[in-house]
Order: C-alpha cells, then sequence, then structure tokens
C-alpha cells in the first residue's frame, strides 16, 4: 500500500469518521438551539417567530439523514458523493442566514434586527464544527457564505450602506459590516486549525500504515526463520568413532550461514558448512538454494571434487551478480577414519592436534562459488584423527566480531577457546566457543552470522 492508496482508504475512512462526529456535533448544538428559542418564547414571551423551531428540527432531520449515508459509507466502505457533504454544510449555514431574514423578533428596530438576532450567533458555531471536516477549503468558504449570506439577511432586513455618508451610520448599522468581518476571518481561522488538524491525521495514519508494515515484516521474517531453522539437521549423523556437532546463529532474523550432513549412497557421511556474502533475508534464500544444489550433488557425486563442481555450476548460475558462497565439505569415513577435506573458499580450517595440544590451520582448496563457471581445485587434504583430535569449521562471524575498541575476537582466541574445552563434546564446545566471543564482545552487537561444526575423534564403539 503506498502512501496514494492510504490517501484514498484509510485517510478517506478517517475524514468519514470525522464527518460523522461533526455531525453529532452540529445536531447536538440545533437542538440545544431550538430549546432555547422555544424557552425565549414559552418562558420570557420573546417574539421570536416559532416557525424557526420547526425550521430547526426540520434541519435536525436532514442531518440524520445525512448521518444515515456517512454511517452506511464507513460500514460498507463505500464512497459517498462530495456534492452530498458540500450541499449538507452549505444547507448548515444557509439555516442560521435565513433565521435571520425571517425569524428574527418584529419587535426590533429594523437597524437592530440583524444584530441582535441568536441567528446570527448560530453561525459561528456551525463555523468551528467546520473543522472536523478536514478540508481547509470548505472551512473558508463556509466563512465567506456565512459573511455575504449575513449580509444579505441585513439587507432584507432594511439594512443599508451609504459609501457616501460612512460617518452618518448608527452603530448596529456598523455593526453588520463588523459581523460579517468577524464571519469571513472566523472561516479563515477555521481553515488554517483544519489544514493543522488534516496533517496530524495523515501523519498518524501513514505511522500507523508503517508499523502494520513493520509487524508484517516481523511475521514474514519469522515464519522465514522458522522455515531456515527447520533445514537445519536435528539429529546428530553416526559415525563411528567420530562425534559431529553444529550450531548456527543468524545476526538478523534469517542468515546467509548454514550447516549440514547428509549420509552418501557409499555409507560415508558428508558434513557442510556455506556462507554466503551478506545476511538477511535475501542471503538466507540463496543459502537455502545452496543446500539444495549441495544435497543433490552429494546424492549423485560419490567424490567431493566432482560434487563440488557441480554445485558451482548450477548455483553459481543462480547467484545475483557480486555475489558468491563459501563451502567447505568434509566425507567423514568410519572404515578408514579418515576425513577428506575440500574448501571452496572457506577458511581457515583449524585441525586440533590432542597428543601435541596443537593447532594446525590450512586455506582453502578452490576459489568461493559462483566467481567462475567452472570450479578448478587443488586436491581434497586427507585428515587422520587420532583420539582427541578435532576438526573445527567455523564462519567468519566467530573471528570478526569486534569488541567497543575494534578489536577483533581473531583466530588465536578461538584457538584458545577450543584448547579449553577440548574434553567436552562437540555441542559443549561450541557452546564455550559462543561464551569466548560473547565475552570478549563485552555487550558489542553481533553484525554477522555465526555458525560452527566440530569433528571429534573418539574411541570406536565394538
Amino acid at each position: 500500500m503506498d502512501d496514494q492508496q492510504i490517501d484514498s482508504q484509510a485517510f478517506r475512512k478517517a475524514l468519514l469518521a470525522s464527518e460523522r462526529r461533526r455531525i453529532y456535533g452540529v445536531i447536538a448544538f440545533l437542538l440545544v438551539f431550538a430549546m432555547a428559542i422555544a424557552a425565549r418564547i414559552e418562558i420570557f414571551g420573546s417574539r421570536m417567530s416559532p416557525w424557526g423551531v420547526m425550521f430547526l428540527l426540520a434541519m435536525v432531520a436532514y442531518e440524520l439523514w445525512t448521518l444515515y449515508e456517512v454511517g452506511k459509507a464507513l460500514q460498507t466502505s463505500h464512497h459517498l458523493p462530495d456534492w452530498l457533504l458540500w450541499c449538507n454544510i452549505l444547507a448548515e449555514v444557509i439555516v442560521p442566514v435565513l433565521g435571520v431574514a425571517y425569524f428574527s423578533s418584529p419587535s426590533l428596530a429594523v437597524g437592530y434586527r440583524a444584530v441582535a438576532t441568536p441567528w446570527v450567533l448560530a453561525m459561528f458555531p456551525l463555523i468551528m464544527l467546520s473543522v472536523l471536516r478536514l478540508n481547509p477549503l470548505v472551512s473558508q468558504l463556509l466563512g465567506l457564505v456565512a459573511a455575504c449570506g449575513f449580509l444579505a439577511s441585513a439587507s432584507y432586513l432594511g439594512w443599508r450602506l451609504n459609501i457616501q455618508e460612512l460617518r452618518t451610520h448608527t452603530v448596529p448599522e456598523t455593526a453588520v459590516i463588523f459581523y460579517a468581518v468577524i464571519l469571513l476571518a472566523s472561516g479563515f481561522i477555521a481553515g488554517m486549525v483544519s489544514s493543522e488538524v488534516r496533517k496530524y491525521v495523515a501523519a498518524a495514519l501513514h505511522e500507523a500504515e508503517v508499523k502494520r508494515r513493520l509487524k508484517q515484516v516481523e511475521h514474514d521474517l519469522e515464519i522465514a526463520r522458522s522455515i531456515q531453522q527447520s533445514l537445519l539437521p536435528r539429529i546428530r549423523p553416526t559415525v563411528n568413532g567420530l562425534e559431529i556437532s553444529g550450531w548456527n546463529l543468524p545476526a538478523d532474523a534469517t542468515g546467509g550461514d548454514y550447516f549440514d550432513w547428509k549420509e552418501m549412497r557409499d555409507g560415508r557421511v558428508v558434513v557442510m558448512l556455506a556462507d554466503v556474502t551478506g545476511h538477511g533475508i535475501g542471503p538466507a534464500l540463496l543459502a537455502s538454494l545452496c543446500r539444495a544444489y549441495a544435497r543433490s550433488s552429494f546424492d549423485t557425486h560419490a567424490d567431493v571434487v566432482p560434487a563440488m563442481q557441480h554445485i558451482n555450476r548450477f548455483f553459481g548460475e543462480d547467484l545475483p551478480t557480486g555475489k558468491f558462497a563459501t563451502l567447505v565439505a568434509a566425507v567423514c569415513s568410519a572404515e578408514k577414519a579418515t576425513i577428506e577435506l575440500l574448501s571452496a573458499g572457506h577458511g581457515p580450517l583449524f585441525v586440533y592436534s590432542s597428543a601435541h595440544d596443537t593447532f594446525e590451520q590450512f586455506g582453502a582448496q578452490a576459489i568461493p562459488l559462483g566467481l567462475l563457471p567452472e570450479l578448478h581445485s587443488a586436491e581434497p587434504l586427507m585428515l587422520h584423527l587420532d583420539e582427541g583430535d578435532m576438526l573445527v569449521l567455523a564462519t567468519d562471524g566467530f573471528f570478526e566480531w569486534e569488541d567497543a575498541s575494534g578489536e577483533q575476537f581473531g583466530f588465536q582466541r578461538l584457538e584458545q577457546a577450543v584448547r579449553e574445552a577440548r574434553h567436552l563434546p562437540p555441542e559443549e564446545i561450541i557452546a564455550e566457543i559462543y561464551q569466548a566471543v560473547k565475552h570478549f564482545a563485552a555487550g558489542t552487537n553481533q553484525t554477522d552470522d555465526l555458525t560452527a561444526v566440530v569433528i571429534k575423534r573418539v574411541p570406536k564403539t565394538a
């Protein structure tokens, strides 16, 4: 919904609601005015025409009909004709104009009848109530019509303006001009107020629409997050002699990192970790696409290099310009007690030796996916892990998380966190890494996705 639609839908509804409140005010005023005139006639013996009361009650009936039409338009969301609203508000100001001309007390002197009748006072509340129409032009036109109508009524009652002998006018005669000017000014003042109120209503509607859109986006992102999280593996793979665990925490509701594992047709298990450039809903979609291609490729290829080339070829065709992804695949074999490791742009890869309490870092064997149509790779790494040894794969969200001074967590702190937790199972080692980086960051915001996989050699079961 754009701003024009807001104006034509929500704003139109707000106008109708405001018009309904305005009509309520007009009806209340007309009834009070009619009762006041009736009281003056009955109680105080005023010589005002009783037909003025009937005229006001007829106007109340007309207002009730208009109120019904406005209420129906609000319920059905139908458009109320502009001519109906214009006729309604012009009719309202004509009522006191006619009251001045025809229902003033005949006992008053001719010069006083136009300014001494209470009918002229009725024009001011009606002009003020026009503010609720939220249309400055309506209020200004109402003031103009009221001023001209009042002059016409005064002229009908015998008032005349002598341009050549202005100083000879009596006080009541000059008051007619004064009243007309005040009525005209009241219309313009009401127009200014109406303009300001309209701005506030439009701003409030715009803010409400922005909040609605944000709420819808948050809802959609939560759905996307739940879908993306459901794609992550829930059950750890079973590889005799290896414990494997993975973990992911996106920086936003969704992220461009993922980890996965899949049993290949020959019984080996491939463990994957990928990082698409950026984070948010776009990279999340690309990460899901990369996962689908990776699963398909390792289902049809027994060797890691052809599988990675297959992923690059098809995934690269779908990547937008300037986007790429890093992907590392570790093919685990229980029988050979080895891990075949191939990284397309992802690094460093950490291998921990329990016997020597040392780390060895390995770089990528190929460029990231999607940069070139063909992926040329070096030979995969063949890792033999002894008991207690570990392969640690992590995305750069860990290394590049900065503290308040701008210093990054870095590789050495990650290695130290793994070293201190080396006796724990993989899922707890990952938890310790996360706690270490959180402690280091000391409250700075996470700006990139976090994903880690730990593969640990444990004694084989019989």
